[in-house]
């Protein structure tokens, strides 16, 4: 399958499926999930050509964390049909948006579809593999290159490079180069010595080298100039702090590479942004054509903020500041980082993209990851959440604005 990505085949309609977003709603309730399960399941059954309910089998596995059977089934779809209408049926679309995607997992791709979800945008996801032809593919008045930063993309943005330049309708996200960029060490490497934005010497290096290391055979800052301990340290391909560790010196760097098979990795120095009292807030801020808006606000007493595992379900207070963050972004984080988000839209001129970030103690940008993959939603429970809907509404507002504008002239 290497090389130009085949048009689908002509012959009747694409297939329909349910998609990311409905399933993702399905996968929190077991009642749903069995009831989405057994259905598709029975239509495979039926029918083991029936590349759209396979295509929803594999997500539903993927959203119910069984990955590789989800991956699996994934690929069988693709195999047998590229291109997919995603969603109930729009009587008349709004736009209709041809999303360019890999195979791969929910951090794989731009996830359009919980950006999308209630509009009147038709979308048409299509599997790529290589330069896309666009001569048989689905009518569109809009394109996007939805295929995120990762080890397995590499090859693919590197021939996506350039390829939309002449694609006969505009190209939302067309940077397959500055995609490609936003490696971890990559980032910040954009930003040494920044008065505003601070990304943490960071270094992908070898098994070996960090064993020459542990042992006292090389010095830590051979790998970055500014690097000194304590560091964190992830292998190479890791998401959600999979593998991420906090490690103070050459001892604790042994003991994890003992714990840790992997043959590459990603080290960084280790910044501590707590605020005054104690506690760590990472932010998840996404950009629309240079316009910042915020996700999530994670508060948490844990150094490795994750939303999941910052409590914010469990406690009111959290809740409120996170009410709070949202209610007064514009004329607060923003205002404050406005130069720091200018640098960031400067350094990587794509139509949209997230950062997660934090502020420092002394009032800088902490930036950890600028990616085009990260999972912005609005599936939280709004009896707890009901703040949510409103601010969300308002970026995913903003998103269909970006490409009804951005379409408008070809249409």
């Amino acid at each position: 399958m290497a090389g130009e990505t085949e048009s689908p085949s002509a012959d009747g309609p694409l297939p329909q499926v349910i998609g990311l977003a409905a399933l993702a709603r399905a996968a929190t309730d077991q009642a749903s999930v069995q009831e989405v399960l057994e259905a598709l399941i029975g239509r495979v059954a039926e029918d083991s050509a029936d590349a759209g309910a396979l295509l929803d089998l594999s997500t539903l596995l993927l959203a119910t964390g069984n990955r590789d059977k989800g991956l699996e089934l994934q690929g069988s779809a693709i195999g047998l049909q590229r291109c997919y209408r995603v969603g109930a049926p729009l009587p008349e679309p709004g736009l209709r948006l041809l999303v360019f995607m890999t195979a791969g997992d929910f951090t794989a791709n731009t996830p359009l579809e919980f950006l999308l979800e209630g509009s009147d945008v038709e979308l048409i996801a299509c599997f790529v593999d290589g330069p896309p032809v666009a001569h048989g593919l689905p009518d569109h008045d809009l394109a996007f290159l939805a295929v995120g930063e990762s080890e397995t993309a590499g090859p693919l943005l590197a021939s996506l490079d350039g390829a939309f330049a002449q694609w006969p309708r505009p190209v939302f996200n067309a940077r397959a180069d500055v995609i490609a960029g936003l490696t971890r060490d990559g980032v910040a490497a954009k930003f040494p010595n920044h008065p505003h934005v601070l990304c943490p010497a960071t270094a992908r290096t070898s098994r070996r080298r960090l064993a020459d290391v542990a042992a006292g055979r090389e010095p830590l800052a051979a790998l970055a100039e500014t690097l000194a301990f304590p560091i964190i340290a992830r292998p190479v391909g890791s998401h959600a702090g999979v593998g991420l560790e906090k490690l103070g010196g050459p001892q604790a760097l042994g003991d994890y590479l003992a714990a840790h098979p992997d043959a590459e990795f990603f080290v960084a120095g280790f910044v501590d942004y707590s605020a005054p009292d104690g506690r760590f807030r990472k932010l998840r801020v996404v950009f629309i054509d240079g316009r910042p808006f915020l996700s999530h606000l994670a508060v948490s007493e844990r150094w490795m903020v994750h939303y999941l595992n910052a409590d914010m379900a469990q406690s009111s207070a959290n809740r409120d500041e996170e009410a709070e963050a949202m209610a007064t972004f514009d004329d607060g984080f923003a205002a404050r980082h406005a130069a720091a988000f200018r640098a960031l839209t400067t350094a990587f001129p794509l139509d949209y993209f997230g950062i997660d970030c934090a502020e420092t103690p002394d009032g800088r940008l902490l930036v950890f990851e600028v990616d085009v993959a990260m999972i912005v939603h609005a599936t939280d429970p709004e009896d707890l959440y009901p703040y949510k809907k409103p601010a969300m509404s308002r970026l995913f507002a903003a998103f269909v604005s970006a490409l009804k504008a951005r379409a408008a002239p070809a249409r």
